[in-house]
Formats: structure tokens, C-alpha cells, sequence
């Protein structure tokens, strides 16, 4: 498919140009506005004069090449048009008109017609039912609404699938100062795919971020690999996904459904693909322009330059909610900062300067260069923005905006600037930057103090990423097979054997059949123990009253197993101490099998405490999944309780998780609800596997 040779055509043909359209007036005034240098054709079936351009008739009227049809006729002509382009050796096409798959069956049939079409004669068609793309580097505009002025060319990829966005994303990026390389708005995706254009942009020496705003993810196995090709090659991506459902992709039987929702499951796969995802259009192009001027940064520890003492407090409250660190400046760097600043000045971080800047000028430029300094400081973030207003005499403004850029430009960290507020960049201070190489400034403390903790985190996802070697053989636990004919619920002495034979550790068990099987086996164990009912089919054996604990005496044993509904039952142990954990893997629909880990027992989908992760995972993934816990602190020893072995902890999840994925598609869900973890010793006391039908 030839995404690049749609995007970087020599000339254009305008196929239904006419006075009667607004988009056909845009698309014209763009291409003339934004300096595309190739041939521009207008076609109309009636020839004569359309935006005072003589017009052809159709395609084949043209006398020189068409690189790209810009395709605006109705929609029972669209295939007419794409058939005579093929013939003519057309192969790039753009297709604004609507009327297909977003309108219903009989759209979406003609749209089938136009992908099939496109396979058959090897054509790049980007929609239907899409305004087109601006391709700022190389002053290609074919797009359907106008443009802002001026097209500030930039490095930021923006791929949407929204044509009404599109417009004011544009306009926003420009209101804030931020360059793009290329934007599309994507259509209804017959052909050229989201994925196809991130693909192209990984490749795309002209962007260095990759802004997406999705409607749904229609491939999750395409998008990670090419979500896996950007982080590789350095490139963040950061995505506005929409669509949120409460709805969640509920398995029968195991818990785990109830506490993965589809939502739910595109927050763990971005995490894991080190797709950033934020949830405003502000966010996504004030973390996109951060990451296209920054590039990684280095780490979270953060010192603030500012001159403000309230924004100082609000400041140090986002940053602790973003996982920031303002650590003390070093003795060094006080003394140094107290040598200068007015006495006024508490020299701490966040650091104020005080307003005492309108009296000398060189102050925040100076408190700058200090901090950039100190050797426990990653990233420095200046409170600090262009000017709005011009004053009489600019020279002053200009010469204190150009030290302060030397600073920064000189600085061994890298220097965040935001403004108070997310307020839009005047044309004086456009120029200012322009004239003083003064970088880009981030919207807003809001916007700021969430962008750069975006950026640290993929950072980090980055340096993972960049320093993994081979993926991690599968231990011999991955050797597990599906038994012949599986299907329904196992009941838990199955499940529970299964897992242990395929190495996960399994508290010992025996199935009874009678008061005196079953006393036989407590006193064989030794009490106290545990009685549970046992039957296929049954998920939550607490809610029919099949679940007896801590029985200490023969006369406990007997009554409870007259009490449970049937007649097997299952006989462990009693294990009294530590911490249960849920451990569940489900397949969604969309992106397969979904690992869960949390607080287990009853109460798991009253607290809801889970890590999500998609699998595959491996050791380091897990237990960094187990840091995230609301519940982490009981892990770490919380009231004498020995702190748990979160590598042994982490051993048994990664072993499910294998057992899982070696299962292939006959499994619908896998869960330990509690797995027991006291220190090093890890247990599973209760399993459930459901397998699809055969």
C-alpha cells in the first residue's frame, strides 16, 4: 500500500469541483494558501469554469499525470470516479464523500464494493467520509475545511477519527505554539487504516510524536505491533481513546469478569505498548508538543523555578498526584540561590523568586541556571510564558527572553516551561520565541504538571523497553495441555489439579463422599480444616453455603458436610495467616487474555483492587503490577505481618499466566481466588477453570 506516495503527491486532481461547495472552495484555497508547489486539476462533469479554473470533464481530460484524486462527487459515483482512475494508472486517492458504512447497510455494501475495488487494482484510498490530511512538511494540503493561519510546520503526527475535530485540533495547536508534521482525518477506514498511517510516521524523519484520537481500536493486534515499532524506535505515542463503557466483558462463572471491563483492559494494553493515553484534546497536544521538544526525559526528580508562591503549592499537589519527586535542592545550590535572591525568598523547591523579578530582570535566569545544576534534579520545570502584548519599547523584553533561552539551551537537564494558565500564544509572543529561540511553553499548570508526568513514565517505559533483551524462555510450567473434551466449569478439585500439575502450588486437598471420608481425611491432615462442596459447574460455592472454615473437631467436620447441597466435598488444610490474593485471566473479545492480580477472598469485587495487565507478561511486569495495588502496603508487612516475597509472588502469577496462554482458545477463564501469601510461601487455596465448548 503506498501511504507515503498518497501523502507526498506531485499533483492533485479535484474530482466534483464546484462554486456550490464549501469543501471544494477549502480544499482549493488550502493548496493554494499552504505553498503546495505541484499541478492542481478541477473536474466536473460540465466542464466550463469552477473557482475561476478552467475544468475538465473527467479524469481522462487531463493532459499531464495525477498523482492523488481528491474525490468529492456523490456517492453513487465514487466507483465510477475510482474505476477511471485505475485505468488512467491513478493509484492515491482521497474520498470526502459520505454515504457509506457510517450510513447504514446499504452504505456499508457500496463500501465493500470500494475496498474490493481497491485490492483488485492496488489502490491507497484514504475514507470514505473523511475531510483529507494536511501534510505540513512538505506543503501538501488537500483537506476539506480551512486551514488556520499560519500552518506552523512541526514535528507532531495527529491521526484522527473524527473529521470534525480535526479543524480544531488544527486551530488549537496553533493558539498554543505547536508544530505538525502531518495530520489525517481518517474516515471510515476501508482501506487505509490507522495503523497503516502510524506505521508511516514510525518511518516519518519529519515527526517525532505521534498524536491519535481513536473511536475504537478496530485491529488491537496490528496496534500493538505498530505501537511496539514506535516505542522502539523513540517514538512516543499519545492517545485521546473515547467510548469509555461501564459495560464490562463479563466471564460466566470466575470473579475476574466482574472487574474487567473493555476500558479497562485499553488502559492496561496502552500501559503496557507505552502508548500514553490522556483524556482531554488539550492533554493530547500539550503532551505530544512536551515530547516533540523534550524528546525522554530523565527522571522524576523535578525542580521548580518559579515566581509565584501559590503556584508553588499547586504545583507540589500535581506533582505528587503524577508520581513526581520535588526533592531539597542541595546545600551547594541553597547556598549559592541565598547568595542572590532578595532576602524576601524562601530558597526551598518548588522555589520562588518572588515578584522581586520586575525589579531585576536577570533573576528567574539566574535562579535557573543554579538549579539546573544541582545533582538531584532530573527536569526542571520554569513557570514562565511568552508575553502577550507588545510594550512600546521591545528591546528590554526581548533581550531578558533571549538570556533566559541561552540558559536553557545551555542547561545539563532538560528545562520545562508552563504558563499559569492555558491561555493562547499571542503573535508577539510567537515572534518573541521566534527571535529569541525561547522553546516551546506547555498550557497551563494543569496541563503541564500531567504532561510531564506522562513524559517521565513513558521515559521509563522507553529505557525498559530499549534494554530488554530476548523474551523470556516459558518455563516448564508452559508445557500444560488441555485435557481431551474439556468444557463448562471444573469444579475446584480438577482445576486445582490440573494447576498442580502443571507446577503451580496447590494447597493439598481430598475429595470425600461421606461424613466419615471426610473425617478420616481432616484427621489426616490435621485440623483444623477446611470443607467445601464440589461440583462442575459451580463458580461461587460461598453463595450457596458450600464453604465451611477452621473446623477443629470430627463433630465440626460431620455437620458440615451435612449441610453443604450434594454429596462431594473437598477437604484442605486450614491455613490460617497472610495475604489473599486474586489472580484471574479472562479472554476479551478484543485484545485475548487478560490477567487480573489483586486482593482476593469474598470481598474481591466489593474493593475492587486489581492491576490489569494483557498477556503475554513477564516476571518484571507483574510484580510491578503488584506495586500498584491500593492494597501494596498489606504486602509490605502492614501490622507485624511478615512482608510478603513479591519475586515468589510474582513466580506464581507469571506461571498462571504461561499455564494460561499454553491452554490456546479452548480457555475461557483461569483463576485463584485466594492465592495465600505468608512471606515466601505462596498457595493456592481455591481454582476455577472455564473452558469454551468444544
Amino acid at each position: 500500500m503506498g501511504v507515503a506516495e498518497l501523502f507526498s503527491p506531485r499533483s492533485i486532481a479535484l474530482v466534483g469541483a464546484t462554486d456550490k461547495s464549501g469543501w471544494s472552495i477549502s480544499t482549493l484555497l488550502n493548496l493554494r494558501t499552504h505553498g503546495f508547489a505541484g499541478e492542481v486539476h478541477l473536474v466536473n462533469p460540465r466542464g466550463g469554469v469552477v473557482h475561476g479554473m478552467p475544468a475538465h470533464r473527467s479524469l481522462s481530460e487531463i493532459p499531464g499525470p495525477v498523482d492523488l484524486a481528491y474525490v468529492m462527487v456523490p456517492t453513487g459515483a465514487v466507483l465510477a470516479v475510482l474505476r477511471e482512475g485505475a485505468k488512467l494508472g491513478i493509484r492515491s486517492y482521497v474520498i470526502l464523500t459520505a454515504g457509506f458504512g457510517e450510513a447504514g447497510p446499504e452504505g456499508a455494501a457500496l463500501e465493500d464494493e470500494v475496498a474490493e475495488l481497491a485490492r483488485e487494482h492496488a489502490l491507497t484510498i484514504l475514507g470514505p467520509n473523511g475531510n483529507g490530511f494536511v501534510n505540513a512538511a512538505a506543503s501538501v494540503t488537500p483537506y476539506g475545511l480551512p486551514i488556520p493561519s499560519p500552518l506552523l510546520r512541526g514535528s507532531v503526527g495527529v491521526v484522527l477519527q473524527s473529521g470534525a475535530l480535526a479543524s480544531s485540533v488544527l486551530a488549537f495547536a496553533l493558539s498554543r505554539n505547536i508544530g505538525i508534521s502531518l495530520l489525517t482525518s481518517m474516515g471510515n477506514e476501508s482501506v487505509v487504516s490507522v495503523t497503516d498511517v502510524i506505521d508511516y510516521l514510525v518511518d516519518d524523519p519529519a515527526t517525532k510524536v505521534i498524536a491519535l484520537f481513536l473511536e475504537s481500536v478496530r485491529n488491537p493486534a496490528e496496534f500493538s505491533r505498530v505501537a511496539r515499532r514506535a516505542l522502539l524506535a523513540g517514538k512516543p505515542v499519545v492517545a485521546l481513546k473515547i467510548g469509555r463503557s461501564e459495560l464490562a466483558s463479563h466471564t460466566a462463572q470466575a470473579h475476574t469478569g466482574a472487574l474487567v471491563g473493555d476500558d479497562d483492559v485499553i488502559d492496561a494494553a496502552f500501559r503496557q505498548l507505552g502508548v500514553i493515553r490522556v483524556r482531554s484534546l488539550e492533554d493530547l497536544m500539550i503532551t505530544s508538543g512536551l515530547l516533540a521538544t523534550t524528546g525522554p526525559l530523565p527522571g522524576r526528580r523535578v525542580g521548580v523555578v518559579t515566581p509565584s508562591g501559590g503556584a508553588s503549592e499547586i504545583i507540589a499537589d500535581r506533582a505528587q498526584d503524577e508520581g513526581l519527586t520535588l526533592p531539597p535542592f542541595s546545600p551547594e545550590t541553597v547556598e549559592r540561590l541565598a547568595a542572590f535572591l532578595p532576602p524576601f525568598a524562601t530558597v526551598q523547591n518548588p522555589l520562588d523568586v518572588t515578584g522581586y523579578i520586575l525589579i531585576d530582570r536577570t533573576l528567574l535566569s539566574r535562579a535557573l541556571t543554579v538549579v539546573t545544576q544541582d545533582p538531584g534534579i532530573d527536569v526542571v520545570m520554569l513557570l514562565s510564558e511568552p508575553p502577550k502584548t507588545a510594550p512600546p519599547d521591545p528591546g528590554p523584553t526581548l533581550a531578558a527572553y533571549s538570556a533566559t533561552a541561552r540558559t536553557i539551551a545551555g542547561s545539563p537537564v532538560p528545562v520545562v516551561a508552563v504558563s499559569n494558565v492555558l491561555t493562547d500564544v499571542t503573535e508577539f509572543g510567537r515572534t518573541v520565541q521566534q527571535e529569541t529561540g525561547y522553546p516551546h511553553v506547555l498550557g497551563g499548570i494543569e496541563h503541564g504538571i500531567q504532561a510531564i508526568g506522562a513524559a517521565v513514565r513513558w521515559s521509563e517505559t522507553r529505557a525498559r523497553a530499549s534494554a530488554a533483551t530476548a523474551p523470556q524462555a516459558p518455563s516448564a510450567r508452559a508445557a500444560a495441555r488441555p485435557p481431551a473434551g474439556a468444557a463448562g466449569v471444573w469444579a475446584e478439585h480438577r482445576a486445582a489439579a490440573f494447576l498442580g500439575e502443571a507446577g503451580i502450588p496447590v494447597v493439598p486437598s481430598r475429595l470425600v463422599r461421606s461424613p466419615g471420608e471426610a473425617v478420616a481425611a481432616a484427621e489426616a491432615f490435621g485440623y483444623p480444616v477446611v470443607l467445601k462442596v464440589s461440583a462442575d459447574g459451580l463458580g461461587h460455592k460461598s453463595d450457596v453455603g458450600g464453604v465451611h472454615l477452621d473446623l477443629a473437631t470430627p463433630d465440626a467436620v460431620t455437620a458440615a458436610y451435612a449441610a453443604i447441597p450434594g454429596t462431594d466435598a473437598l477437604v484442605q488444610p486450614h491455613r490460617k495467616s497472610g495475604v489473599e490474593l486474586l489472580v484471574g485471566i479472562v479472554r476479551d473479545p478484543a485484545w485475548g487474555l487478560t490477567l487480573a492480580v489483586g486482593l482476593g477472598g469474598v470481598w474481591v469485587e466489593v474493593l475492587r483492587d486489581t492491576a490489569l495487565r494483557v498477556l503475554p507478561v513477564d516476571h518484571h511486569e507483574v510484580r510491578q503490577a503488584l506495586t500498584e495495588l491500593r492494597g501494596a502496603r498489606l504486602l509490605a508487612g502492614a501490622r507485624g505481618t511478615p512482608p510478603a516475597d513479591l519475586d515468589a509472588v510474582a513466580a506464581v502469577v507469571t506461571g498462571l499466566a504461561e499455564v494460561a496462554q499454553s491452554l490456546g482458545d479452548c480457555l475461557e477463564s483461569l483463576e485463584v481466588n485466594p492465592l495465600l501469601v505468608t512471606g515466601s510461601t505462596v498457595e493456592a487455596l481455591d481454582a476455577l477453570i472455564t473452558w469454551h465448548a468444544p
